[in-house]
Parts: structure tokens; sequence; C-alpha cells
């Protein structure tokens, strides 16, 4: 298990490696293996924003009940938070590319029984929470394979490459599903969701090439992330910058009440909500484009608190244009998941990598949920301006102690 001093230590190296212009998206899509882990996933992305309205459709064209639709479309997010603990574990206990390549087959059988006509809604309901879940160990299994297939010093390159990805899906991934659900059927787009992770399986498949299981045939705890992660320090604190997110979203779950309180319509309340996903593939680009490595971990800390500040001034009521550029400026500064997220799964033991990063990302997914909720009563309770403004604060509180202790985990 990597010490403080081995954290330190890389640290430096990687600094008198790379040069502020030395980032090279170009070198990283030229690996085959990293080129086929990242489209897979692409594709497996896509599949999902698309699925998900169409889901919603579907589940509305048979229910005729908005609580029906809502719950097929929680369907489709609460998995993640059991998923990554209970299920994480089978990337480090089996060969990472067959758990890619198992998770992403079965899916594709799962969601091609969503498309069969009649289905009652209890199975669909069933069979869409089994491929979601199964989402968690492919992800797992994902992210555990980069830093394998990714020489050191264009690691956190392909990190930046996958978060840049994942941030344009989303941004396009509603509008592409309504046109497409609009054009061809929620069933046909449910269809193509299936060949996605067909498509991404075949994907892996061929240019990944097969390596043993990180764990060995030793028994594998499904506790085990939880420990490791709650005994290592950098780890524990890398863990708390990436749950400063939940305060960052809130701005998302509360754009409508705040158009509104502009006097302004749906349109207006769309590019607030988009304006936090903008800012961060800006503040992504950015940070890997013309910063070094070592330049990026040391902002990274920082940036993470920093980032509910313009949620503070929101209190100031600027105004509608000048309350979209601050949160572009949020989403800008959550940038530095980039660089957190890289050294995250970097100085995770390799054989325990895949519980790790199931932790994690069930961590932030609840963080985010819990955030949206928080911020939906506190808007209730005090307004947009002074609602959002107390979640920053209380989001700059609990940013300082994690600063602390990733400042005290690498000393």
């Amino acid at each position: 298990m990597a010490g403080p001093a081995a954290v330190r230590a890389r640290r430096g190296r990687r600094g008198s490696r790379v040069g502020p212009d030395g980032i090279m998206y170009a070198k990283v899509l030229a690996i085959g293996e990293f080129r086929g882990l990242w489209l897979g996933g692409l594709l497996s992305r896509a599949g999902d924003q698309l699925a998900r309205v169409a889901l919603a459709v579907l589940a509305y064209e048979r229910s005729g009940s908005a609580a029906v639709t809502t719950l097929v479309y929680a369907m489709t997010f609460v998995p993640a938070l059991i998923g990554g603990p209970a299920l994480g574990w089978l990337a480090d206990r089996y060969p990472r590319r067959e758990v890619t390549i198992a998770c992403d087959v079965t899916r594709t059988v799962l969601i091609g029984f969503v498309a069969l006509p009649g289905l009652p809604l209890p199975a669909l309901c069933a069979l869409v929470f089994a491929s979601q879940l199964l989402d968690s160990p492919s992800r797992a299994a994902r992210i555990s394979l980069t830093p394998e297939v990714l020489p050191r010093e264009l690691y956190q390159t392909g990190v930046a490459v996958h978060q840049l990805s994942d941030q344009v899906v989303t941004l396009l991934g509603f509008a592409g599903g309504g046109i497409v659900v609009a054009l061809a059927g929620a069933r046909t787009a449910i269809l193509i969701d299936a060949v996605t992770f067909a498509a991404a399986a075949s994907l892996t498949l061929a240019t990944v090439r097969r390596r043993p299981a990180a764990a060995g045939k030793e028994p594998v705890s499904l506790l085990g992330g939880l420990r490791l992660v709650a005994g290592h320090r950098a780890l524990r604190s890398l863990l708390g910058l990436a749950m400063l997110s939940g305060f960052h979203v809130i701005p998302e779950a509360i754009a409508v009440p705040y158009a509104a309180s502009f006097g302004l319509g749906t349109a207006e309340a769309g590019l607030l909500m988009a304006a936090l996903p903008v800012g961060n593939v800006i503040g992504v680009f950015v940070l890997s484009r013309f910063l070094s490595e070592s330049r990026r971990m040391a902002l990274m800390a920082p940036m993470a608190v920093a980032a509910s500040v313009p949620l503070v001034v929101s209190a100031a009521d600027p105004g509608y244009v000048p309350l979209l550029l601050l949160w572009t400026v949020c989403g800008m500064l959550t940038g530095y998941h980039v660089a957190a997220n890289a050294e995250y799964v970097r100085i995770a033991p390799p054989e325990s990598r895949g519980q790790a990063v199931g932790l994690a990302s069930s961590g932030m997914v609840a963080a985010q949920g819990l955030g949206i909720l928080a911020g939906g009563l506190l808007v209730e309770a005090a307004g947009p301006e002074h609602g959002l403004a107390i979640a920053g604060a209380a989001g700059l509180v609990a940013g300082v102690p994690v600063l602390l202790a990733w400042n005290r985990a690498t000393r």
C-alpha cells in the first residue's frame, strides 16, 4: 500500500516528466487498448442516456402515471448506490477484461427484453434495475484497467479524455435521445441501447489483451474497499474531495425555480442547467492541456473548496446573465476531478482497485443525490438565492477540513 512518502515521491517524478504543453490527446488515443476501453465506455454511456429518455416515454405510455414514470427513471440511477460496494470487487477477483465483456453482454440481453411489447411494468423495472446494477462492476473494471494500458506519463491525459467525453455525452444525450425517440419510437431507441452494449463488448474483446485477475485466488471481502479507503489517508482524503461534488451539483437541481424567480422560462432554465457541465468541460480541457501534472495536483484541493464560492456569491442576486457566468465558473473549478480521480485510481493497490473504485463511485452518487435533495429543501425554505448561498457556505465549511487532511496525507 502506498504511504504518504510514496505519494510525494510519485508526485515529484510526475512533475519533472510532464510539462505544461506535454498533454497529448493524440498519443493517448493512438494506444489501441485505451482506444477500445474509451470507445466501449462511450458507447455504453451514450446508450444509457438514450435509454433513460426512451424508458421514461415507454413507462408513461404504458401506465399514464407520472409517479410510475418517475419510478422507472429512478431505476436507472438507484443501482449505482449499491452496485459499487456490492459488486466492485468482481473487477479484482476476476480478469477485468472478462468482467467488462460479461457485463456488457448480459446488459445487451437484459435491455433487449425491455423492448418486448406488452412487458409488464414490474418486469420492466426489474430488468432496468439489473442492467444498471451491472454498470458498477463494468465501470470499475474499465477504470481499473486504464492505468494498466497507459504509460504513467499519459495516465492523467487518459482520465481527462474519459471525463471530457462523459460530459459531452451528458450534454448531448438528453437532446439527442429525445430526437431519436421522437423519430424512431421508444422501443427502437431501447434496442439501439442494447446494440451499444454489444458493440462495447466486441470492442473490448478485439482491442484489450487478457490479463490475470488482480486479486489472484484469494477470497475478496465485500467490505474490502471500505476498509482499504478508511485505512489509507490519501485515498480517504481524495474520496472526500470527490464527495464535495454533492454541493457543486445543487445548481442543476434548482435551475427551474431559479429561472422562474427571474420570470424566465424553460429555455433559460435549460441554459442554467447546462452551465455546470459546460464549465466542467472547459475546466478539464484547460487543466489537462495547459498545466503540468504537478501543477494540477497542487491546485486540486484548493479548486475543490473554491468551487463553492460562486454559489455563495449567488446571495447577492446578481441577475440572470451574471448567475449563468457564476455557475459556469463553478463548473470550471470542478475540473479538479480530473486530477483527483486519476490520483485515487493510481494509488489504490492494484489487487483492490476495483473495490476502491466501486466505493468511490457509489459515494459520489450518494453525495450528489443527498446534495440535490438538500438543495431542493433549502430553496423551498429560504428561496433560490439564499438557499443556494447556504449550500455554498456549507460546501466551504466541509471543504476546508478535507483540504487540510489532503495536505497532511501528502506532507
